[in-house]
């Protein structure tokens, strides 16, 4: 029987929605698709053996009726007629040219049915002979644009993956072998601890007075298919999903000298060492020795390691060489926002566009994690593929949203919107339709690879507009398969300073943008911040701590962060007019 994993499924079933939309199918047709995909690659357990032991597949959150029956047949005899059947209507190697920037469907259909172009290779051979510009509303610029974006695909890194895949199997991995009887401290570190936006490989180290059971254990854990390496401290192993995962095991007395080592960074620990060799000491993930007579320090946790070398503790996030070791002698780290201190969510989404559920059921969600206000903010019309709202459509939603007010009296329901800035620099909808709106997010979904006085000519637009109160994943990225746009961000934060427009910090996994560099430097600048999940379905809001992962490793404080404001302050804020723009 072929086994396949859930990076390969999850691949079958994107790979199917591409296809779909270049051949101009049913828009929620591909965003089942799209969503069954997303779900696969982030599930914690192995969807193959969850189908061997007779799950029903479809008690999984975005899995239907036809997807669960299309992954009984992958399962069952190793092929999928449906795809076969999509892939011969519709070249299979579109889907790589679909994921070339600047490419969208249409392009796409145009280039395989005008110039026969049906693979990457074929289109830069056609751009670099300039034959992309027989295409209609085809230009030099436009095709110098996707010879660009063809090059930069070809230098990226695409063996990383988002923290939605790491996270999850790494708190599976853990809930698995801490209960093991051998295991006195386990913890995730590296990149993970870190919560860098992409992952390589998983890191796992625990603290145990015998290695070999638990080597033995992780080794045969249900969803590893591929035993890398075993040795008496460390092993090495693939799971379903593709990720290789490392376990090392030290003795208890050195676990505060391997966590802090093996969380790395390396340039936070060559910063720690030069300290340490400063005092007289050599430090290594074993322990701490004087050098002048060899005595050796063991520290049982991280705090004391720090403390012994004149050091506030370091939270893990900002273990980066970016000035935290000076802070840390000068008792200058700053308070960093957490989770719990976020009072609403104002970038959200129902069915009246591309959501999974109805506003009632977003506000009840949304209730139901403390929230004090929810915005909800569907589309604006220019967006087809998620259905987005005509201003007619916008008013016929603000009754609804009045009623369901009324039925969830616990929460402070706004109606806003997720207002395109288009590709000619435009807004989607004009300033009367916005008037009527409690709160507008603006963002760019398309036009991505525009040169960069476009693109920040557009979003600066938007952050001078007086309705605007806040840029949804200002540089559009997508982790790890689309780069962010081009844009002039010192300029974007300068000005998202001075007009007093937030920017988003939006947590879903696959964005995580604005990223930690420009959050921090958003801070620096005096703009404003809000962590947002950008909820399509109300598991989304499950992945806020990602969006304040991102702002603790930009070292944004609680006042950074407009949406830690309580109902009635936040209130205030979104009635003020904008900072030199009457509102």
């Amino acid at each position: 029987m072929p086994r396949f994993s859930n990076q390969e499924v999850a691949r079958l079933f994107a790979n199917i929605g591409d296809l779909l939309e270049i051949k101009g199918e049913n828009r929620f047709k591909i965003l089942a698709y799209r969503k069954a995909a997303d779900n696969i690659a982030a599930l914690g357990q192995d969807l193959f053996n969850l189908w061997e032991a007779g799950q029903d597949l479809q008690a999984l959150e975005g899995i239907g009726q036809a997807i669960a029956e299309k992954s009984d047949e992958l399962f069952r005899t190793g092929r999928l007629g449906f795809w076969e059947k999509l892939s011969a209507e519709v070249p299979a190697s579109l889907v790589d040219v679909l994921a070339i920037p600047d490419v969208g469907p249409k392009l796409a259909r145009l280039m395989w049915q005008e110039l026969g172009l049906t693979t990457v290779a074929e289109v830069k051979a056609a751009a670099q002979a300039g034959r992309l510009q027989t295409l209609p509303r085809m230009g030099a610029k436009s095709e110098a644009r996707i010879l660009a974006s063809i090059e930069a695909l070809e230098r990226r890194d695409t063996s990383r993956v988002h923290l939605g895949i790491a996270w999850p199997l790494a708190q599976q991995l853990l809930a698995a072998l801490r209960p093991l009887p051998e295991v006195l401290t386990i913890e995730a570190v590296g990149s993970l601890r870190r919560m860098k936006d992409t992952i390589g490989d998983l890191d796992l180290l625990v603290a145990t007075e015998a290695a070999g059971p638990v080597m033995a254990a992780f080794q045969s854990l249900p969803d590893v298919i591929e035993v890398i390496g075993a040795g008496e401290t460390k092993s090495s192993v693939r799971f379903g999903n593709g990720l290789q995962v490392d376990l090392r095991c030290v003795e208890p007395a050195r676990w505060g000298t391997a966590l802090q080592y093996f969380t790395g960074s390396q340039a936070h620990n060559v910063k720690v060492r030069e300290l340490a060799q400063k005092q007289g000491y050599s430090l290594n993930e074993y322990a701490l020795t004087r050098e002048r007579d060899g005595r050796q320090f063991h520290f049982a946790d991280e705090a004391s390691l720090y403390e012994f070398l004149g050091l506030d503790y370091i939270p893990p996030r900002l273990r980066e060489d970016r000035g935290e070791i000076k802070a840390a002698q000068t008792h200058t780290l700053p308070a960093l926002v957490q989770v719990d201190e976020i009072k609403g969510e104002v970038h959200c989404h129902s069915t009246w566009s591309d959501g999974a559920h109805s506003i009632e059921a977003m506000a009840r969600a949304a209730l139901e994690r403390g929230y004090q206000y929810l915005a909800i903010t569907d589309h604006s019309q220019s967006l087809g593929v998620t259905g987005g709202l005509t201003p007619e459509q916008l008013r016929q939603q603000r009754q609804e949203i009045d009623q369901v007010q009324q039925q969830v009296p616990g929460i402070r329901l706004l109606q806003g919107t997720e207002m395109e800035i288009k590709a000619d620099g435009s807004l989607d909808y004009p300033d009367e339709v916005l008037a009527e709106l409690d709160f507008v997010v603006a963002s760019v979904h398309t036009g991505l690879r525009q040169d960069r006085e476009t693109l920040t000519r557009r979003a600066l637009q938007a952050i001078h507009n007086p309705y605007v109160r806040l840029i949804g994943h200002p540089s559009g990225r997508l982790l790890p398969r689309r780069e962010p746009g081009d844009f002039d961000m010192e300029a974007l934060l300068q000005a998202a300073a001075q007009t007093g427009t937030m920017l988003e910090i939006n947590a879903s996994p696959e964005r995580l943008d604005l990223n930690d560099a420009y959050a921090r430097r958003a801070i620096e600048l005096g703009a404003r911040l809000m962590i947002n999940c950008d909820a399509h379905h109300i598991a989304d809001f499950e992945k806020l701590h990602f969006g304040v992962a991102t702002a603790q490793r930009g070292w944004v404080p609680p006042a950074g962060v407009v949406n830690t404001l309580p109902w009635p302050e936040f209130e205030t804020i979104i009635k003020e007019g904008k900072r030199g723009i009457a509102g």
